[in-house]
């Protein structure tokens, strides 16, 4: 398993840790705004809301909860309206950041983001400078018990996935960004549970740094991370096994 995948496992067993702080029931109510603004509020006619609402009921998210969710995305519900952002920037030893935000308050987010990245060591980047080194890629991960690999594979690949892959127990496919929607709607027909699924960054070249400076990155990249406008964080470090070392020791 690759540094990267390890590291979605160490952030799947803090999930109970963002149970506790409501963040889960804010990025599930993220997606569903993001999915009703984009494609309507009928999910019937909208296949990736519905797919945002099945992972928010499966999370025990509240029907009240996911209808204003649904309205405010789709424009009918009270409040300022969502602007998706991606600031760029750079942390200590010129690690490459990506930071994707959706706020009701652009000017927050970005105090928020420079206020981490400067106490870090970092510098928030001009638009560009930090973007080329990154292409942007699907993930979707399964749920359930049982899972044919094989057959999942097929459906995926059919619908113009770049790979699956088994990662510690959990089937997560990948696609290409033009397939994410197409991909993610064939597995969700075929009757497969969608699990956790975005489109992320993905570095071109990384850069490996020694584990004292590789850790205080990955400090860094934790504390964007649990800011509450912050939807993803990716940057060009070599995760390495012996950076999830120490970082499980910690």
């Amino acid at each position: 398993m690759s540094g990267h995948s390890k590291w979605s496992t160490i952030k799947r067993k803090k999930g109970a840790e963002d149970a506790k702080r409501g963040k889960i029931f804010t990025r599930l109510a993220r997606d569903i705004m993001i999915a009703a603004r984009e494609g309507g509020g009928d999910e019937n006619a909208n296949p990736k809301l519905k797919i945002a609402i099945s992972k928010a009921k499966a999370n025990n998210m509240p029907k009240d909860n996911i209808e204003r969710a649904i309205a405010r995305g789709a424009g009918g519900g009270e409040g300022e309206s969502m602007d998706e952002i991606t600031y760029e920037g750079y942390g200590p030893d010129g690690v490459a950041y990506l930071i994707d935000v959706l706020t009701d308050n652009k000017n927050r987010s970005l105090a928020d983001v420079k206020r981490v990245l400067n106490r870090a060591g970092g510098s928030l980047a001009s638009a560009g400078s930090v973007a080329w080194q990154f292409e942007s890629k699907g993930r979707i991960e399964l749920t359930g018990e049982n899972i044919d690999f094989d057959s999942v594979f097929m459906v995926a690949a059919e619908a113009g996935a770049d790979d699956v892959v088994d990662e510690d127990g959990i089937i997560v496919v990948y696609t290409p960004r033009d397939k994410y929607g197409a991909v993610e709607q064939a597995l969700s027909t075929a009757g497969y549970q969608i699990g956790e699924s975005e489109l992320r960054w993905q570095a071109k070249n990384e850069s490996e740094l020694e584990i004292e400076k590789a850790l205080q990155n990955m400090r860094l990249l934790e504390s964007l991370e649990e800011l509450d406008d912050v939807q993803s964080v990716a940057s060009n470090l070599l995760i390495t096994d012996d950076l999830i070392a120490a970082l499980e020791t910690a």
